[in-house]
């Protein structure tokens, strides 16, 4: 009998970017990426088109994390607003229960296109949330 692979839990992961590890992060999504067929014909083709693969093309990740006194994140937005584009390597790490690293996917020539910081309630509780929005020029898991 094969033994039984359960899949990994979606809470268990970790950030990092040029190889330092980022504080922790409440989520992550925009790991997808999509090509487009683009379609072509001859005049010598039958009545139909062909379905050629087009360019690749990479979501924006978004991270969001509760808003600390660490201001890395701020700073690195403020240098794009600046004019300073600084891009960054970085990854998303999958781990097991036990913490241990299971898979990553490895981003490339990130850098941030906006960053957003939730509304304040009194009357709420809720943790205060930065969302920082991270174009990149591909992404590949490792």
């Amino acid at each position: 009998m094969a033994e039984r692979k359960d899949p990994y839990r979606g809470f268990n992961f970790r950030i990092e970017w040029d190889g330092i590890q980022q504080g922790g992060f409440r989520e992550v999504a925009g790991v997808d990426f999509d090509q487009a067929p683009t379609e072509y014909r001859e005049g010598t083709d039958p009545i139909h088109v062909r379905k050629l693969p087009a360019l690749n093309k990479y979501s924006n990740l978004t991270l969001k994390r509760g808003i600390t006194d660490n201001h890395e994140i701020w700073d690195w937005r403020k240098k794009c607003i600046d004019g300073k584009v600084e891009r960054k390597n970085g990854s998303i790490i999958l781990c097991d229960d036990a913490g241990q690293e299971k898979t990553r996917w490895n981003f490339h020539e990130g850098w941030p296109t906006k960053l957003t910081v939730s509304g304040f309630n009194a009357t709420s509780n809720d943790v205060a949330i930065e969302e920082l929005s991270i174009a990149h020029e591909w992404i590949e898991k490792a």
